[in-house]
């Protein structure tokens, strides 16, 4: 058990070695803080001279295969608004799409932002109707290049030319090359770099979005470079970098929108890779510990900015948009890649399992455009200056909205991409876990099957079994969390007896035969995280989750069309009763303070285990294998206030009612509404 007073998260730089390896009968297993990369991997693109070598190299989409709830997550994506936005969103409309036609009208961000969560669930399910889709806009893409290296719809704004929606695009086309290898794609993303240097800086990156998000531009440059080898590539490099807004600034950021947040403050290291220079480095930790010093007083790992962060919001009940979500946990997984540093994993699974869940509904049919760790009211009301942007933005609306509706549909993908990795010395990663299976070639040339197996972050021990037609020696990296104590490492049964150091990872160098299996048990316990900015209110974690109270939920349909955020557009045969909105509205009490036991904070917390939910989802109330038991104190000046939203957290010392009630918390990511961070009252 542990408990956090924590004013900011703090967060180191890299620091290698290892610990002195210990040997068993047949593995030599060393604790070491990251990847060996004095070695370069020699199966998978990875970073070429003079770039950094990554730690952590993805496999192309498609080799790891997902299991168990994160199989089940995809399958409702792909029968939920996913796979069937086409029939809904007006910028999917094929006709008169810019996208699939010289001159057409509509296209920007929003066809590549659901294309690369669309097109990557297709190739990892094998999906034939999803595949011949995909295939249609990426030929179209393909076709649309013109003679000057330019390609898609053209988009000018003061006699610029607006590159956002092309640096989306050109990630679908680089999943799409994983997949098969057209060399069509090598020949466009050339062509259109090589363009990209012909453009003036004075009118190069000059636009809002394009400007705070140039490393998204950076990644496909390297991916490109990974495979070439073009020397002009990492001139280009340079030049995004200079042109791109300046996410170095030791206490401030170039603006303060949650999005261009959540994936604008990794730029400075992805420019380190080639620079060298650990200045730049050194930047993309400090962004991401500042905006988390003042925004960030509040669980699930993001920070409260709604759209834009504003002084004097920081309660946490302000939110963090679904595109925040999901870019968030795109630049963790790179992050990851990039460091090695086991950080990165911890925190997107953070978010994937506190924070993400709860912005859909639980079958995938319409999404919530802002979610909240505090979040007691989901309706179509404007809450404004409450929650910032006028509009309704905290309703289930599966026509909503521009960005969205389009991009949440690559967080799980990418997020079963990463569950197994290469590591650079031609062996194997998993720092962020789930149940899948995949096929990685390690040492020499040869192919192996790993198949995970567990329910975590549900439960705690996780299973590997490898297959490999013959014996091979490769290194298996494994993250220690940092929140387990006591994790256990077995071989085909056999206690090891090497020390699992937490934020660490294991590596076990062997011969391995076919049928090895290594069991890891991650034990988990409470802890409490006691947030001093924000009235010094609490918030419960066991293990990797964080655990809300259970509020009843009574769900009201409305209609879709009705109740839509202003600039969405939606195709006229859209029908809202198929897809109806939701709002969710409490039926139990939420203005709860937390009862602790200040000698021994968690003894009134007992915690409840189920069976695993039938339908393999176990993110709803109703579905989750845990609960917890608690005590709790209302409240009573604890209430919605004039703006639709539960009032900001109460003064430690409000009068709270003498009667103690049993209360339950769940974990965060099944609870639509719920109030995660709670006031504190001691026995």
């Amino acid at each position: 058990m542990k408990i956090r007073n924590t004013c900011f998260v703090f967060i180191t730089l890299l620091s290698f070695g290892c610990s002195s390896a210990k040997q068993d009968k047949d593995s030599e297993i060393t604790i070491v803080d990251r990847p060996d990369v004095s070695s370069a991997n020699l199966h998978y693109s990875s970073n070429k001279q003079p770039l950094l070598p990554d730690h952590f190299i993805k496999l192309p989409v498609g080799k790891v295969k997902p299991d168990g709830w994160l199989k089940k997550y995809l399958e409702l994506q792909r029968d939920g608004l996913t796979g069937q936005l086409g029939e809904i969103s007006a910028w999917l409309e094929k006709s008169q799409n810019a996208w699939l036609n010289t001159g057409g009208h509509h296209g920007w961000e929003e066809v590549p932002y659901w294309l690369k969560g669309y097109g990557n669930i297709a190739y990892i399910l094998e999906d034939p109707a999803m595949l011949k889709e995909t295939q249609l806009w990426i030929d179209a893409v393909l076709k649309s290049q013109q003679p000057d290296g330019y390609f898609g719809p053209v988009n000018e704004r003061d006699g610029k030319r607006e590159l956002w929606a092309n640096m989306i695009m050109l990630w679908c086309l680089q999943s799409y090359y994983e997949h098969s290898n057209d060399v069509r794609v090598i020949e466009l993303m050339t062509n259109y770099f090589k363009w990209q240097m012909t453009v003036p800086d004075e009118k190069f990156l000059k636009d809002y979005w394009e400007n705070s998000r140039g490393g998204d531009n950076i990644y496909s440059v390297y991916w490109l470079y990974n495979i070439t080898g073009d020397d002009f590539l990492l001139d280009l490099v340079h030049k995004i970098h200079r042109n791109t807004a300046d996410w170095m600034q030791d206490s401030t950021l170039p603006n303060w929108h949650n999005v261009n947040i959540a994936q604008g403050f990794r730029e400075p290291a992805q420019y380190y890779m080639l620079t060298k220079d650990s200045a730049h480095l050194k930047a993309t930790y400090n962004d991401h510990n500042l905006i988390r010093r003042t925004f960030g007083q509040v669980s699930g790992g993001m920070f409260g900015a709604d759209e834009n962060a504003r002084m004097g919001y920081i309660d946490p009940r302000q939110g963090t948009e679904t595109c925040g979500f999901v870019e968030q946990m795109a630049s963790d997984e790179m992050l990851l890649r990039y460091t090695g540093d086991p950080l990165w994993a911890e925190h997107c699974e953070n978010i994937a399992f506190n924070s993400y869940p709860a912005a859909v509904m639980p079958d995938f049919k319409a999404l919530r455009y802002i979610t909240c760790p505090n979040h007691v009211m989901s309706d179509s009301e404007n809450h404004r200056p409450g929650i910032d942007n006028s509009g309704p933005f905290l309703s289930m609306n599966p026509f909503s909205s521009r960005c969205c509706q389009h991009n949440h549909a690559q967080g799980w993908p990418y997020y079963i991409e990463n569950l197994i990795l290469a590591s650079a010395d031609n062996g194997v990663g998993a720092a962020i876990y789930g149940a899948c299976h995949a096929k990685v070639v390690v040492a020499d040339g040869k192919e192996v099957s790993i198949k995970e197996e567990t329910n975590y972050p549900f439960e705690d021990q996780i299973k590997f079994t490898v297959n490999t037609s013959e014996n091979v020696k490769f290194p298996f990296y494994l993250r220690i969390p940092s929140w387990t104590k006591n994790a256990k490492l077995e071989i085909n049964g056999k206690k090891t007896n090497t020390y699992l150091t937490e934020g660490k990872f294991v590596c076990i160098n062997r011969e391995w035969k076919d049928g090895d299996v290594v069991t890891v048990t991650f034990p988990m316990d409470f802890s409490m995280t006691t947030w001093q900015v924000n009235k010094n209110s609490a918030s419960i974690d066991y293990g990797p989750l964080t655990l809300s109270l259970n509020i009843e939920e009574e769900y009201k349909k409305v209609d879709s069309k009705a109740s839509a955020i202003g600039d969405s557009k939606w195709q006229e045969t859209a029908d809202p009763t198929k897809w109806p909105t939701y709002e969710i509205y409490p039926k139990s009490a939420w203005n709860y303070s937390l009862v602790l036991d200040p000698k021994a904070p968690f003894k009134n917390l007992e915690i409840e285990r189920r069976e695993w939910p039938a339908d393999n989802f176990p993110f709803t109330q109703g579905s989750s294998p845990l609960i917890v038991k608690a005590k709790g104190r209302l409240v009573p000046s604890w209430v919605i206030d004039k703006f639709g939203l539960c009032a900001v957290l109460p003064e430690e010392d409000a009068k709270k009612s003498e009667q103690i009630d049993d209360i339950t918390l769940v974990p965060m990511g099944t609870a639509r509404l719920r109030i995660t961070s709670l006031p504190v009252s001691y026995e």
